[in-house]
């Protein structure tokens, strides 16, 4: 009798098993919104629709940057969830004419570094004539470093040769945006 409990036990966890990985590859839009899940869709809309930027690729940004943690400063200073630079920050909010931002409001409040991150990435989308990848770059070396390899040819500010990117971190930094963004559009395409 206690011989066919435990085979009974076992049976249905086969079953409840195979019922979940079933449900994992029919729902894997599902599981796939679990893994790659959006935080502060709100504030990253209007934020990206205040600057005409596009919401995925500010949520790209954040997801490579912070994965949605607010608090956190890099090992070079850069601050809040989209990891703004303090002489950038400053720089954003003398010329957008932000009231209020401080340090501490840019690393712990959301909607405050979305809209300086945002209003940042916007800036670069114009410097470099609305080429994503360029800016994407940009955000992460530097605008400067950025015209530099375009203007002496190193990089042609395509994603199609992101290797020839000189920075390694910035090699890959545009490769897991630009994939992150990919991703959300498949995920969230109205968003």
């Amino acid at each position: 009798m206690l011989v066919m409990k435990v085979l009974l036990k076992k049976r249905v966890l086969l079953v409840l098993l195979l019922g979940l990985l079933t449900i994992m590859f029919l729902k894997s839009d599902w599981l796939a919104t679990v893994m790659y899940p959006v935080k502060y869709k709100d504030d990253i809309r209007a934020s990206a629709s205040n600057y005409k930027v596009e919401p995925h690729l500010v949520a790209a940004i954040i997801r490579s940057e912070t994965n949605y943690q607010t608090g956190k400063d890099s090992k070079k200073g850069a601050l809040g969830l989209m990891q703004i630079m303090p002489d950038t920050a400053e720089w954003v909010v003398q010329k957008a004419g932000f009231q209020d931002v401080t340090e501490d409001t840019l690393r712990h409040r959301a909607d405050v570094s979305i809209e300086v991150g945002s209003w940042y990435l916007k800036s670069l989308n114009q410097q470099f004539d609305q080429n994503m990848v360029a800016a994407v770059a940009a955000y992460n070396a530097g605008p400067g470093n950025v015209r530099k390899w375009l203007d002496t040819g190193v990089w042609d500010g395509s994603i199609e040769k992101v290797k020839e990117i000189p920075f390694g971190e910035t090699r890959h930094y545009v490769q897991r945006v630009i994939y992150y963004y990919n991703k959300y559009k498949e995920l969230y395409p109205s968003f």
